[in-house]
């Protein structure tokens, strides 16, 4: 009991002023100490441990700026191929349009000549014949382009149908 009684006498601002003043000291010779390893040029374990991880994070920092820069060059050229590929497929596409149109144009003008040749023709020819014109006007509609060559051989079809109709094919 002695003992606890012995410590509540504890001097206890010398206590704290004493401890502050023992970790300063310590401080400031570690400091000494540092400066002076530094002056001669020596190098300690733990100096040379945290040049290493300066250097990796400094390596690794240019690490990422090459492969930032890499991924940006990169991106460029993928937008770049984009956009090759979205010009090519528009290409593609008109052509494709082109050959549609051109395609049934010259079906319903190959069969306005068979009917004006006098060849025969059955219903299911002519029907088919106006079914393709339909799409043709389709097509024309949606790609904003004009019906300038068909329709003389539209009209030759339409009559001749409505004639085989009258008189029976």
């Amino acid at each position: 009991m002695e003992e606890i009684v012995g410590l509540t006498d504890l001097d206890v601002p010398f206590l704290l002023v004493s401890l502050f003043i023992l970790l300063s000291g310590a401080k400031t010779l570690w400091s000494l100490l540092e400066w002076t390893v530094n002056q001669l040029g020596l190098e300690t374990k733990w100096m040379r441990k945290r040049r290493e991880e300066y250097d990796l994070v400094a390596q690794t920092s240019r690490n990422l700026a090459a492969l930032q820069e890499r991924h940006e060059k990169d991106m460029a050229r993928s937008d770049q191929r984009d956009e090759e590929i979205s010009g090519n497929i528009k290409r593609l596409t008109q052509l494709f349009i082109d050959k549609e149109i051109d395609d049934m144009r010259w079906e319903i003008n190959n069969f306005a000549a068979r009917l004006s040749e006098g060849r025969p023709c059955n219903k299911d020819s002519f029907q088919h014949c106006i079914h393709i014109y339909e799409k043709y006007e389709k097509i024309l509609e949606e790609n904003n382009r004009e019906n300038g060559e068909v329709e003389l051989s539209m009209e030759l079809i339409n009559d001749t149908y409505k004639q085989k109709l009258i008189n029976g094919f």
